[in-house]
């Protein structure tokens, strides 16, 4: 029996749905991933935690949320996106129910390790990417991923509406609400979402496919820069809350506000990085991306004024992380052979959450509580930032003829 082959058209509408599709699924599972950060501050006072225990707390789940990527990629290129996104909704639900557990008994090791089992829902990223690569064109593959990227907007719905949901409906509810989300989203992935049709399962063992991805320059230069940009966002939009309420003595929901905020300015960027890269040169945008953080991070430590000053440093912050969280994955689409972006994928994706994990901890251990003062961390992030735009500048080969295929 002969398969017809899809016509252009039917290319098209496949290619908007399963974005779609996918897009909506990683939203949901980095809502999930961001539910511990939002409600910082109600643990921090329900458990009297120190700002180190804080810290810990909400940066625990970007462990495995970051590492797992690079298992889940690998994985992605055996399964498929259509199998890996449901089966990431469903196995994530029930540790939603047990952070709600956890923080119904007030047992912080608890809340640990669950947040810790919590991270899987991070893990999605590295699905999603190889899984919309195979459905567009390396043209119009920045745009595809900056698209697939703005799912990261889950954490500006979690910072925004997890503490009214707690407000309106109660804390169990809350974590009840999000379990039973991912379970429905799950269940429509799975109904109506489809993998590419030029998209052919990659039967190799993990191990060597990882050992193979590892081996490729585009790796790790792409990975230290999505460590620097990603790496930031997912940084700031865990620990925000708690460096807005200790500098500038905001509640938990007006500190949500604004991390929502600045999660939506950074949601925004992500896809527009990706088409300026698609026209310009992931190079071009990625170093503009790294500069301006530079420079934002110096005004930062300043501690701008409220509300306008403060609010815009945060604001231009976002769209630098942005633009440079779309610009590396379109540089990844661009130059990652065909046959191993998920593997490549898995890999950058866990340098970004990595990246995102150390900022938390380096700022609650240098806090100084007597000035009210986090100067130490964000010099830190100016070196880092420093860092990356010279790397980007410097330390990564002009490939004339992209490689496209594996």
């Amino acid at each position: 029996m002969t398969t017809a082959t899809p016509t252009p058209a039917a290319l098209r509408a496949g290619q908007s749905l399963n974005l779609f599709l996918a897009t909506l699924a990683f939203t949901i599972s980095f809502w999930a991933w961001n539910l511990i950060a939002p409600l910082g501050v109600r643990y921090s006072d329900v458990l009297d935690l120190s700002s180190t225990q804080k810290s810990v707390l909400v940066a625990i789940p970007i462990i495995v949320g970051s590492v797992g990527r690079i298992l889940t990629g690998a994985l992605t290129d055996r399964y498929g996106g259509r199998l890996m996104f449901p089966v990431l909704l469903v196995v994530t639900a029930p540790f939603v129910i047990l952070v709600a557990v956890a923080g119904e008994i007030g047992s912080y090791p608890m809340l640990l390790i669950v947040g810790f089992f919590l991270g899987i829902a991070g893990t999605t990223f590295a699905v999603g990417i190889p899984f919309v690569n195979a459905w567009y064109d390396p043209s119009k593959r920045g745009f595809a991923t900056g698209i697939f990227g703005a799912g990261m907007g889950g954490t500006a719905l979690s910072a925004f509406f997890t503490p009214r949901f707690v407000s309106w409906f109660g804390y169990v509810a809350t974590h009840v609400i999000i379990a039973v989300a991912l379970i429905v989203v799950a269940v429509i992935v799975w109904m109506f979402m489809h993998d590419a049709p030029q998209w052919k399962p990659n039967r190799d063992a993990v191990a060597p496919k990882l050992v193979a991805a590892a081996k490729l320059p585009i790796t790790w230069q792409m990975g230290f820069l999505y460590a620097a940009t990603f790496g930031g966002f997912v940084a700031f939009s865990t620990y925000l809350p708690t460096y807005l309420k200790d500098i500038y003595d905001f509640d938990l929901q007006a500190a949500g506000t604004r991390t929502a905020g600045f999660a939506v300015a950074a949601v925004i960027a992500r896809p527009v990085g990706g088409m300026l890269s698609d026209r310009f040169g992931p190079r071009l945008i990625t170093a503009i991306s790294t500069a301006g953080a530079a420079l934002l991070a110096v005004w930062m430590i300043t501690q701008p004024p409220l509300e306008f000053p403060a609010g815009l440093d945060l604001v231009l912050m976002a769209v630098c992380m942005g633009l440079g969280s779309g610009s590396v994955f379109s540089w990844v689409a661009r130059d990652a052979p065909t046959a191993r972006v998920g593997s490549v994928t898995g890999i950058v994706g866990a340098a970004g959450g990595l990246g995102g994990f150390f900022p938390p901890l380096v700022m609650g251990a240098t806090y100084n509580a007597e000035a009210h003062s986090y100067t130490v961390g964000l010099v830190l992030l100016v070196i880092t930032a420093a860092c990356a735009l010279v790397f980007t500048i410097f330390g990564i080969k002009r490939r004339p003829d992209p490689e496209t295929t594996g």
